[in-house]
Protein backbone atom coordinates (compact mmCIF):
# COMPACT_ATOMS: atom_id res chain seq x y z
CA UNK A 1 0.00 0.00 0.00
CA UNK A 2 1.36 3.54 -0.79
CA UNK A 3 0.82 6.45 1.40
CA UNK A 4 0.79 9.69 0.18
CA UNK A 5 0.77 12.70 2.31
CA UNK A 6 -0.28 16.64 1.51
CA UNK A 7 0.81 19.59 3.05
CA UNK A 8 1.55 22.88 2.87
CA UNK A 9 -2.35 24.29 2.65
CA UNK A 10 -3.42 27.43 4.29
CA UNK A 11 -5.23 31.24 4.10
CA UNK A 12 -3.47 33.17 1.55
CA UNK A 13 -4.53 36.82 0.10
CA UNK A 14 -5.32 37.04 -2.96
CA UNK A 15 -2.40 37.24 -5.19
CA UNK A 16 -0.71 35.78 -3.30
CA UNK A 17 1.73 31.94 -3.06
CA UNK A 18 1.58 28.79 -1.69
CA UNK A 19 3.64 25.68 -1.62
CA UNK A 20 2.03 22.58 -1.42
CA UNK A 21 3.99 19.13 -1.15
CA UNK A 22 3.10 15.71 -1.24
CA UNK A 23 4.91 13.10 -0.21
CA UNK A 24 4.29 9.16 -0.73
CA UNK A 25 5.78 6.40 0.61
CA UNK A 26 7.81 3.17 -1.38
CA UNK A 27 11.07 2.99 -3.32
CA UNK A 28 9.80 2.95 -6.40
CA UNK A 29 9.19 6.49 -6.77
CA UNK A 30 10.81 8.04 -9.59
CA UNK A 31 8.66 5.61 -12.10
CA UNK A 32 5.32 7.31 -10.66
CA UNK A 33 3.38 10.04 -12.45
CA UNK A 34 2.41 12.31 -9.91
CA UNK A 35 -0.99 14.95 -9.95
CA UNK A 36 -2.71 17.53 -8.19
CA UNK A 37 -5.77 18.27 -8.22
CA UNK A 38 -8.42 20.42 -5.96
CA UNK A 39 -12.38 20.66 -5.20
CA UNK A 40 -13.76 23.48 -4.21
CA UNK A 41 -17.07 23.88 -2.20
CA UNK A 42 -20.11 22.24 -4.28
CA UNK A 43 -18.09 21.70 -7.37
CA UNK A 44 -16.86 18.89 -8.64
CA UNK A 45 -13.48 17.65 -8.48
CA UNK A 46 -10.53 19.40 -11.15
CA UNK A 47 -7.04 18.34 -12.85
CA UNK A 48 -4.93 21.49 -12.04
CA UNK A 49 -1.73 19.97 -12.92
CA UNK A 50 0.64 16.76 -13.98
CA UNK A 51 4.68 15.66 -13.35
CA UNK A 52 5.39 12.93 -15.68
CA UNK A 53 8.59 10.20 -14.92
CA UNK A 54 10.61 12.58 -16.84
CA UNK A 55 9.55 15.66 -14.85
CA UNK A 56 7.59 16.69 -17.81
CA UNK A 57 4.94 19.40 -16.77
CA UNK A 58 1.36 19.70 -18.18
CA UNK A 59 -0.91 22.09 -16.59
CA UNK A 60 -5.29 23.01 -16.92
CA UNK A 61 -5.56 26.02 -18.98
CA UNK A 62 -6.83 27.71 -15.71
CA UNK A 63 -3.21 27.96 -14.03
CA UNK A 64 -0.92 28.01 -16.79
CA UNK A 65 1.46 30.40 -16.07
CA UNK A 66 0.82 30.95 -12.61
CA UNK A 67 1.35 27.31 -10.90
CA UNK A 68 4.82 24.77 -11.36
CA UNK A 69 4.77 21.68 -10.68
CA UNK A 70 8.13 19.66 -9.71
CA UNK A 71 8.74 16.13 -8.52
CA UNK A 72 12.02 15.66 -6.03
CA UNK A 73 12.75 11.69 -6.75
CA UNK A 74 15.33 11.78 -3.84
CA UNK A 75 12.87 12.84 -1.22
CA UNK A 76 9.36 10.83 -2.67
CA UNK A 77 8.04 14.13 -3.26
CA UNK A 78 5.75 16.18 -5.66
CA UNK A 79 5.12 19.71 -5.14
CA UNK A 80 3.27 22.82 -6.13
CA UNK A 81 4.23 25.98 -6.39
CA UNK A 82 0.83 28.24 -6.88
CA UNK A 83 1.30 32.17 -7.68
CA UNK A 84 -1.34 34.81 -7.85
CA UNK A 85 -3.76 33.11 -6.35
CA UNK A 86 -7.34 33.24 -6.62
CA UNK A 87 -10.66 33.32 -4.37
CA UNK A 88 -12.13 31.08 -7.17
CA UNK A 89 -9.23 28.64 -6.19
CA UNK A 90 -9.70 28.09 -2.86
CA UNK A 91 -10.32 24.41 -2.64
CA UNK A 92 -8.89 21.61 -0.96
CA UNK A 93 -5.95 20.48 -2.81
CA UNK A 94 -5.38 16.16 -3.35
CA UNK A 95 -2.12 14.43 -4.53
CA UNK A 96 -2.59 11.62 -7.14
CA UNK A 97 0.26 9.25 -7.08
CA UNK A 98 -0.42 6.66 -10.25
CA UNK A 99 2.13 3.57 -10.13
CA UNK A 100 1.36 0.46 -12.44
CA UNK A 101 -2.00 1.27 -13.42
CA UNK A 102 -3.16 2.12 -9.90
CA UNK A 103 -4.03 5.48 -8.27
CA UNK A 104 -3.23 6.72 -4.53
CA UNK A 105 -4.71 9.72 -2.82
CA UNK A 106 -3.70 11.65 -0.69
CA UNK A 107 -6.23 13.48 1.95
CA UNK A 108 -5.84 16.97 1.05
CA UNK A 109 -4.76 20.07 2.62
CA UNK A 110 -6.77 22.96 2.33
CA UNK A 111 -5.86 26.27 0.77
CA UNK A 112 -8.19 29.53 1.53
CA UNK A 113 -7.46 32.29 -0.73
CA UNK A 114 -9.24 35.22 0.86
CA UNK A 115 -8.73 38.92 2.03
Amino acid sequence: QVQVVESGGGLVQPGGSLRLSCVASGSFFSAVVGDWYRQAPGKQREWVARVNGNSIPDYADSVKGRFTISRDNAKKTVSLQMNNLKPEETAVYYCKILWLGREFWGKGTLVTVSS
